[in-house]
């Protein structure tokens, strides 16, 4: 297996520069890899692909306003990007650029936010502590931005936007995007038809941008990244006819804990589970997730579930009917949903 396998060719305009105007108007491309069979109509449309039984499983993290700016004593100006809450209220920080921040050194970054440079950690990263007054995320939203991904190129008109519906716990450097297209009426209609809905929560961290250098994709460190999934949504997700991931980070959630704890039970921990072509996965049914980067590790995840040659075929596909890809892109559904 090489990374080059994963590999195709993109045309930069169909790169989403922004959402939707209306999330679940999106376009939707069903395969079924057992077949190869290939549908495509509206993210709307997802109501009728899942039926009584179905659970639908959700990660509810929130997207962090983590970007922000600061200024030490000397009026020198740096980026501080928000990735990990310590605890203690120490955090670990990307900072830009990262020759101004010293051990020792205080950056100022409103009259509420300030913080001292604690020590240096692996990729360059800082370890802050923080001093404010107040509810720390509402500061951020006050004086932060959303940290988009490096593909995207033009301004973000509202943070919602990055944020799906359901979003509830902080955490995120990214949006788990394929729940971008859910709005609350799309939920409803589903629960009203039978299909339960479970929700956990897995903080994405910017490590689900790093790219693939080795040759060999089963040399590449995976990131890791936090998660919780209490006994309620446990329980329904057990009980449930077909388990329905939503995004690859509620994939990768489900696969950590039956395979670290051999069922899939309440638990919070980090996983750095790499999924590719392969893997034998024991909880997730059907997938809907969105199109991802080329010779990604989540371009493998979706190739591990539906098969290599399917998934390319697919994205083949999408390119030539000029389907949106990436974080604001279009959504793809993967299973058999005919049995």
């Amino acid at each position: 297996m090489k990374t080059s396998d994963f590999s195709f060719d993109l045309p930069e305009e169909l790169i989403a520069q922004h959402p939707s105007e209306d999330r679940a108007a999106s376009r939707l491309l069903y395969l079924n890899p057992n077949n190869g069979m290939i549908e495509e109509g509206h993210f709307y449309d997802v109501i009728n692909y899942l039926k009584e039984g179905d659970v639908l499983v959700l990660n509810e993290t929130k997207v962090l306003a983590a970007r922000v700016y600061g200024r030490r004593s000397t009026g020198a100006r740096v980026e501080f990007l928000f990735l990990e809450d310590l605890g203690g209220g120490y955090w670990s920080v990307l900072v830009k650029p990262g020759r101004k921040a010293r051990v020792g050194d205080e950056f100022f970054l409103s009259d509420r936010l300030s913080l001292e440079i604690v020590d240096i950690l692996e990729d360059g990263l800082r370890k802050v502590k923080l001093f404010y007054e107040g509810i720390f995320e509402e500061i951020l939203d006050e004086i932060g931005t959303m940290p988009l991904p490096p593909y995207i190129h033009e301004k973000l008109e509202e943070n919602q936007r990055y944020q799906t519906v359901y979003a509830r716990v902080a955490g995120s450097s990214a949006a788990p995007t394929a729940g971008l297209h859910f709005t609350p009426e799309l939920l409803k209609g589903l629960e009203d038809k039978g299909v339960k809905i479970a929700k956990l929560s897995l903080n994405v961290g910017l490590g689900t941008f790093r790219p693939v250098k080795e040759e060999d994709p089963r040399n590449h460190i995976m990131h890791e990244e936090s998660y919780f999934l209490d006994e309620a949504n446990a329980r329904l997700i057990r009980e449930a006819k077909r388990v329905v991931a939503v995004g690859t980070t509620s994939v990768r959630t489900l696969e950590s804990i039956y395979r670290d704890k051999g069922e899939l039970v309440a638990c919070s921990g980090r996983t750095d589970i790499f999924i590719y072509p392969g893997f034998e996965f024991q909880m997730v049914d059907v997938l809907i997730t969105n199109f991802h980067l080329s010779q990604s590790t989540l371009v493998m995840l979706v190739s591990a579930f539906a098969g290599r040659e399917q998934v390319l075929r697919a994205y083949q596909y999408a390119i030539d009917n000029k389907f949106r890809f990436f974080s604001f892109g279009d959504a793809m559904i993967i299973g058999d949903l005919d049995v």
